[in-house]
This record gives C-alpha cells, sequence and structure tokens, in this order.
C-alpha cells in the first residue's frame, strides 16, 4: 500500500478518534478541556477554518499555474455537484418515504459535501500543492452555495415557516459570516499574489506542509469530540443511500464531464485526478449546522456523516487507483 494512502488513512483515523476519547475521558471526569467540551471544540474549529485553512489557501494559490481557460469551469463543477447531490438526497427520500424532517436532514447531507478539509487534504498528500491550489479552485463558490442556496432549502422542511423577507435577512447575515468572508478573502488574496509576480517565499512550503493536515486534524478532532454513535443503528438504510450518492452517483457524473472538458489532457491530468477525489468525498461537517439550526433530524445526519466517512475509510484505496489510472 503506498506510503501516501497509509498517511491519509492514519491521519482521518486518529484525529477523528482522538476527539472521540477526549470527550469519553472528560465525560468521566478522568480529564478536563480547557475552557469546556463546547468552547474547546468550537475554538478547534476556529483556528482551523480563521487560520490554518486560509494561510494553506493563500499559499497554494499563490504559485498554481492556470494556463488553460478550460479550468475556468472547475468552481461550476462543484456547484453542480452540490445541486446533483441535493437533488439525489430528495429522490431517496422519496423513496424511502421520509417525512418532512427527515427529508430536510438527508437533502442536506446530500448535497453538502465535504471538499475542503478531507477532500483538500486527500488532494495534498495524494497530489501534492498543486493538487491542493486546483482543489481551492474548485472550492470557490462552495460558502455562497451552501449557505446561500442550502441552508435556505434545509429551512423550508422546517416546522419554522418563515417570510420571505426574514429568509433574505437571514441570507445576508450568514454572507457576513466571519468563516465565509476569511474563506473567500484568502482566495482572493492567493489569486492577487498570483498575478502580482512577487515570488513566494521558500518556507511557504513548509508552512503549508504543517497547516494543510492542521487545520483537518483540529476539525475532525473537534467532530469526535461531539459524536453520539448510539442512534447510527436506527438510520443505516439512510447512510447507505447517502453513501451510493457520495461514492457512485456524483464521481460518476461530475468526473465523466470533467473527462469532456480534456482535464485528462491539461497538467499531466491533475484537475481531471482532483475533480475525481473531490466529487467523491462524504457528508460534510457543515451540513450538521442547518440541521441542527433548524430542527430537523440530527441524529440521521449524525448518522450520515459518520457512515459516509467511515465508507471513506474503505473507499480511499479504491481512490488512489483510480486516480493512478490517468
Amino acid at each position: 500500500m503506498s506510503k501516501t494512502l497509509i498517511i491519509s488513512l492514519n491521519i482521518i483515523f486518529i484525529a477523528f478518534i482522538t476527539g472521540y476519547i477526549l470527550q469519553k475521558l472528560e465525560q468521566r471526569n478522568i480529564i478536563r478541556l480547557p475552557l469546556g467540551r463546547d468552547k474547546f471544540r468550537k475554538l478547534l474549529q476556529k483556528i482551523a477554518l480563521l487560520i490554518f485553512l486560509p494561510i494553506s489557501t493563500i499559499g497554494t494559490l499563490w504559485v498554481i499555474k492556470i494556463e488553460n481557460i478550460k479550468l475556468a469551469a472547475l468552481p461550476f463543477l462543484s456547484i453542480l455537484a452540490i445541486l446533483l447531490g441535493g437533488v439525489f438526497g430528495l429522490i431517496i427520500a422519496k423513496i424511502l418515504k421520509l417525512d418532512r424532517k427527515d427529508t430536510g436532514s438527508i437533502f442536506t447531507c446530500g448535497s453538502f459535501t465535504n471538499s475542503a478539509s478531507i477532500g483538500g487534504l486527500i488532494c495534498y498528500v495524494f497530489l501534492g500543492e498543486a493538487g491542493f491550489a486546483l482543489s481551492s479552485l474548485y472550492r470557490l463558490f462552495i460558502p455562497i452555495i451552501f449557505f446561500g442556496f442550502g441552508f435556505p432549502i434545509a429551512k423550508s422542511f422546517s416546522r419554522k415557516i418563515t417570510s420571505n423577507n426574514i429568509l433574505l435577512l437571514q441570507l445576508r447575515s450568514i454572507l457576513k459570516d466571519v468563516f465565509v468572508l476569511v474563506g473567500l478573502l484568502s482566495i482572493v488574496v492567493g489569486m492577487l499574489f498570483n498575478i502580482s509576480g512577487i515570488k513566494r517565499p521558500a518556507i511557504y512550503q513548509d508552512i503549508n506542509a504543517i497547516s494543510i493536515p492542521g487545520s483537518t486534524i483540529l476539525l475532525l478532532i473537534s467532530i469526535g469530540l461531539a459524536m453520539k454513535f448510539g442512534k447510527v443503528k436506527k438510520y443505516i438504510r439512510e447512510g447507505i443511500a447517502v453513501s451510493v450518492i457520495k461514492y457512485f452517483l456524483l464521481p460518476v457524473i461530475i468526473s465523466s464531464i470533467a473527462f469532456l472538458l480534456g482535464y485528462g489532457r491539461i497538467l499531466s491530468g491533475l484537475p481531471l485526478k482532483v475533480v475525481i477525489i473531490l466529487s467523491s468525498m462524504p457528508v460534510a461537517f457543515t451540513a450538521l449546522i442547518p440541521v441542527s439550526i433548524y430542527d430537523l433530524n440530527l441524529d440521521l445526519a449524525n448518522s450520515c456523516w459518520l457512515v459516509t466517512n467511515l465508507v471513506l475509510i474503505i473507499y480511499l484505496p479504491i481512490l488512489f487507483y483510480i486516480i493512478n489510472l490517468f
């Protein structure tokens, strides 16, 4: 088994288990986490999303060479993946005859994909800085689509019916969110450095070697700190159904479009490999946020998150084999 594959599996598994063990140790009063578990978990997320991820995004976009106009379609492939994932989620809800709140949860899980922390890490480990840079370009519009498309639709399945004006105000407040703004700003800054002609300091490569896996590790620890396994068995069929969306339907459709765009002939096939990886990612942690705040079925969403992330561990060797065919 390739060293890069082993590194990816170890980072994902060990970080998540570490968070879960810390949760259990604190519950049994064996340890006390700084600030308390919830505040400590949120602190890890802020460090990852507001410090590590922006640093790595700026650094990789700084040096990426975007010489083929076809790469401009990369962000739109991610939008298509999000939209199709949501549609497939609604179809599955219909087939499984889910109620309104469960349908909202399955829609969100089908739509929201972890192409940032886990997807970005895998692109970096498998394909290097150039792969991570293209993953940043792929994710360009994802925050806007998540918050501008995913959140309002998730809310429509809630019992909390509100007017369009209130939804518009909520959308405005979400677009002012510090996480969205910092993510978009880091992309803009990275691209400005890219076109400025300023040479990136050599030490930045070493910084990215810490910040890219660092952001993923902190986010996975934070998820482990909050994860509850008890009710997963109740939603196994939903978890399997969402896994079919994430690991079969979306990769086949999105990767086929990338292939038809000629991505296999650009930069030795690097864009195609990035699309294959990022269209094959599990449910994003972000999917749990609208489910929680709009009073949908959080146990179902947690179960889909856990099942799809466990399937990733099995799927990752297959994914590694597939991208090495190109």
